[in-house]
């Protein structure tokens, strides 16, 4: 569903979209429609420019839109990578579905711990914590320290030993606090320089873990819910 009667270029092509999906009633049905028809219009899945139309839907804290938009792309087995998961778990838990973003951390994510990047890991670990869902964020530290997988910055070390002292597990907070003494004794100027780089840094997913990723990808939707 575009303007007609011009040829219109992706700049103006993304806007409609946008303009388009803000204007929807609430309705998975709606919005899938229109995104059906939308598409229909195009040689080729336009996903660089969803991608575009995402990040706009996002300026404008349009969560539940950016929800249904990445779940329906999803469907469609389009933009199946680490990336696309991240985004949809971030706007999900800004939708007020944290338990949701949760699942889906559990079906699509959790399998594959020793690649996924230490960023989307903070992300689950903040979710948690802002949630307070302690228990599960202390599981997950501990399943990435079974990989050998070292926290790469003191804030997530901060975020784990407060749950532990909410939980009462004072003496797995000071072992850990001692485990991982060393980063807090790096200057604050040269550890903000090595956060800054390793948030800044893409991880590239393994073949393997692209196609596992894209094995369970299909079946996200929970019942009728968007």
């Amino acid at each position: 569903m575009q303007p007609a009667g011009k040829r219109i270029s992706s700049e103006e092509k993304k806007k409609f979209l946008v303009n388009t999906l803000l204007d929807l009633k609430d309705s998975k049905e709606v919005v899938y429609g229109t995104l059906d028809a939308w598409v229909a219009w195009e040689q080729d899945f336009p996903l660089a420019l969803l991608k575009r139309a995402l990040l706009d839907l996002e300026k404008e804290e349009q969560w539940h839109r950016v929800v249904q938009v990445i779940k329906w792309m999803l469907s469609k087995g389009q933009g199946i990578t680490m990336g696309t998961y991240e985004q949809l778990v971030r706007a999900l838990e800004k939708d007020h579905r944290a338990e949701e973003a949760h699942n889906i951390w559990e079906k699509k994510i959790s399998y594959d711990l020793h690649s996924v990047p230490w960023r989307f890991c903070d992300l689950m670990l903040s979710i948690y914590y802002r949630n307070n869902m302690l228990e599960r964020l202390v599981k997950l530290f501990k399943d990435l320290e079974s990989y050998d997988r070292k926290p790469p910055w003191k804030s997530i070390v901060r975020k784990v030993a407060d749950s532990y002292e909410m939980l009462g597990l004072l003496e797995d907070r000071n072992r850990m606090l001692e485990k991982y003494d060393h980063l807090f004794s790096i200057s604050s100027s040269l550890h903000g320089r090595i956060e800054r780089s390793q948030r800044g840094k893409k991880k590239t997913i393994s073949k393997t873990a692209m196609d596992k990723l894209a094995a369970k990808a299909a079946p996200i939707d929970s019942g009728s819910q968007t």
